[in-house]
């Protein structure tokens, strides 16, 4: 009875461990879930120094910026600091601060590289237009220091050499190096040559290592599908040699709708923008590339890499990395090149509780903002303030929502997630418009205008118009924005009793585009429309709460649950035969709802599951290779009866086999029995290797 209690005290503590109000990788059993984050980090470099592992990623035009993350076990993060507060310390132009005509959306902080040498902390980027930018600190939790480097090196990687000298690896398709000077002050005059012609499949976005006296460089290629290449040579200067090391993992997510005309008044309202629908079943660049990679000190190597992943935009996955012929192939054993969702954390020794880098939610009590809010642009420090716990943003003359000066935004997160705020509105004037919006293209927002003394409540796209509300607002109304980032919408509600909510708006379809290159965002935002600003008044905020939904993962490894499996592909049913076979079975046959069809999930630890079929043949295993027909029923499990489970969210599975580490599937259409040889999803799911499951018992 009490080895009962403690196994079942065990098994509840790691179903706590799962159980959370925000997105975390950590599955509370030693594995963990891509995405590390399910919302945008772009571009990510990371680095190990000591016990201790550091991220750095993309910000582009938003402050506070360049963003800095710890961790001790690199699943779950904490973030260090930002590399700036302010454009102005950095900078200072008008273009930063959305005045004068001018703004920067989609550029600003680009593809940082991070490195540590000899005591201090090294963050290079290019910002768009000014040159190469560097900040040092003794500490990733700063204070930093800034210097203007200049040139025009971009998606570079920085490597500082056994001989002390430190160079900058960067340029698409013909890669160069180029050297900096031992300070820092500029680059060595005649240093830059190119070391990989053109027409080496090399892309940009480099991560250069020194790994045992030979020279690797990973770059990241988008044409015509996203892809990791890596070269390596035993001189920095070549000849190098290059291979594939990671392709073709989309995470069985499709591709977003994309949009390929932005005009030149992108920012305009009544823009009618052309969303481009991808095939059902496209890659293009939306896979997972470009990343840096490490070895921890127990001497397993690992990297992260971008996936460009819908409407949240470019995610960060954490990937085993498996040496092959003296090349880091992305992926494991048997399955090179692809990523798995679910895996074995890293061994590092550190133990850490589930969490998430950032607190979302924010009451706006304390004395300064939560660290996950980032201004839109450069703000205006004397027009907001934290004030009798709320936020309170002062109107600026702007034109509409997209030159709105002093929004502040948040990453939307996935892979659903709603957002509410309570709004005060009695202090706006006349021309003055406040609410929650959605940065994106189109742009949408929900909100309050006051005209001629009359105070509306109103809904506004940017390309359809606006539509207002019959409700009156005398002040204090709750805003809401809800989003399926899987799926690619939002739709808006409001509250004036904060219980029933009530829809207004269409359904805003949420696309990925390359103007402000950035996912969707929660934004709050007042500004004082064809007016001086003058009069203006100011909108108060507060409570503003993100739930999401499907943060929870507890159930969505059905232990000790008697399941079905219904593959994806075609709506059959996986089938275990009396011959032994695991084959499919189809709705309307003797089989599909009988025991031949259900499986019991039996628990052996770390995500490691069996499945023993509720007819009394047994337990799936893979016997021979696992091609079609190796799947089988077996009366005594072994070794290859394990399988790591496959979290793809809503339902959907894979398994994974640790005999070969491929996926149990079957084609749709050739009839034949199951095989443990997919490598991987394709973007639809409809492959054979992804399967929905339902628990009988």
């Amino acid at each position: 009875m009490k080895r009962l209690l403690t196994a079942a005290t065990l098994m509840l503590l790691s179903l706590y461990a799962t159980a959370a109000n925000t997105w975390t990788a950590d599955n509370g059993n030693g594995t963990f879930t891509n995405p590390l984050f399910y919302d945008e980090f772009s571009d990510p470099d990371v680095i190990r120094v000591g016990d201790d592992y550091y991220l750095a990623g993309t910000t582009m035009h938003c402050t506070p910026g360049l963003v800095i993350l710890h961790s001790r076990d690199l699943v779950n993060w904490d973030l260090a600091s930002y590399c700036f507060e302010r454009w102005e310390d950095v900078l200072p132009d008008d273009k930063f601060r959305l005045q004068n005509g001018k703004q920067v959306y989609g550029q600003g902080v680009w593809a940082p590289v991070i490195r540590y040498n000899n005591g201090t902390f090294y963050v290079f980027t290019n910002v768009n237009g000014n040159g190469l930018q560097l900040f040092t600190s003794t500490s990733a939790k700063g204070p930093w220091k800034h210097h203007n480097l200049g040139g025009h090196i971009y998606d570079l990687s920085v490597l500082f050499d056994d001989d002390g000298k430190v160079w900058a690896i960067h340029g698409y398709d013909e890669v160069k190096v180029t050297q900096f000077k031992p300070d820092f002050s500029g680059y060595v005059e005649g240093s830059e040559r190119v070391i990989i012609p053109r027409g080496q499949a090399m892309g940009e976005g480099h991560h250069a290592y020194k790994i045992n006296g030979k020279y690797y460089i990973i770059s990241a290629e988008y044409s015509p599908m996203g892809r990791s290449q890596c070269a390596r040579a035993d001189n920095l200067f070549g000849p190098y040699e290059t291979a594939v090391v990671s392709a073709c993992e989309s995470m069985g997510t499709k591709k977003f709708p994309l949009i390929t005309n932005v005009p030149r008044d992108f920012m305009n309202d009544g823009v009618k923008f052309r969303i481009d629908q991808p095939g059902d079943n496209e890659l293009g660049c939306a896979t997972v590339h470009q990343g840096g990679m490490l070895q921890t000190p127990s001497g397993e190597w690992w990297a992260v890499s971008m996936l460009d992943f819908v409407a949240v935009g470019r995610t960060v996955c954490l990937v085993p990395v498996t040496w092959t012929d003296g090349w880091p192939m992305f992926g494991l054993e048997g399955n090179p090149g692809r990523t798995p969702r679910t895996w074995t954390k890293p061994n590092t020794g550190a133990q850490e509780q589930p969490h998430s880098p950032y607190e979302r939610n924010d009451n706006f009590n304390g004395k300064t903002l939560q660290r996950v809010w980032q201004w839109n642009h450069e703000p205006v420090d004397t027009k907001w303030a934290l004030k009798g716990g709320r936020l309170r943003l002062e109107a600026m003359p702007a034109e509409n929502f997209m030159w709105a000066r002093n929004t502040l935004t948040q990453r939307c997160i996935g892979p659903q997630s709603e957002a509410t705020v309570v709004m005060y509105a009695k202090n706006l004037k006349d021309g003055d418009v406040a609410g929650l919006g959605m940065l994106n293209l189109p742009y949408a927002w929900v909100g309050v205008c006051k005209d001629g003394g009359h105070t509306c409540l109103r809904w506004m796209q940017q390309s359809t118009g606006t539509v207002d509300a019959e409700a009156q607002v005398t002040d204090k109304v709750w805003l809401r924005v809800s989003g399926d980032y899987d799926e690619m919408w939002a739709t808006f509600s409001y509250s004036l009793d904060g219980k029933t909510f009530t829809a207004i708006g269409d359904t805003l379809q949420l696309p990925y585009q390359l103007r402000t290159f950035q996912g969707s965002r929660y934004s709050l935002f007042c500004y004082s429309k064809g007016k001086d600003g003058k009069k203006s008044g100011y909108a108060e905020f507060d409570d503003f709460t993100v739930t999401e939904p499907l943060a929870d993962r507890t159930d969505n490894l059905p232990l000790g649950k008697v399941i079905t499996l219904e593959n994806k592909a075609n709506g059959s049913r996986l089938f275990g035969m009396h011959r032994g076979l695991c084959h499919s079975a189809w709705k309307g046959s003797r089989e599909y709802g009988s025991t031949d069809c259900q499986f019991r999930v039996i628990d052996k630890g770390e995500g490691k599951v069996m499945l023993e079929c509720m007819n009394g043949m047994g337990y799936i295993t893979i016997t021979g290779m696992g091609l079609s027909g190796d799947v089988r029923l077996v009366k005594e499990p072994t070794e290859a009866s394990l399988f790591m489970w496959q979290d793809m969210l809503r339902g959907d599975c894979m398994l994974m086999s640790l005999k070969n580490h491929r996926y149990v599937g079957c084609s749709p259409d050739t009839g034949e029995p199951y095989s443990a040889q997919y490598a991987g999803s394709d973007p639809n799911r409809k492959n054979g290797c992804v399967f929905h499951f339902s628990v009988i018992k």
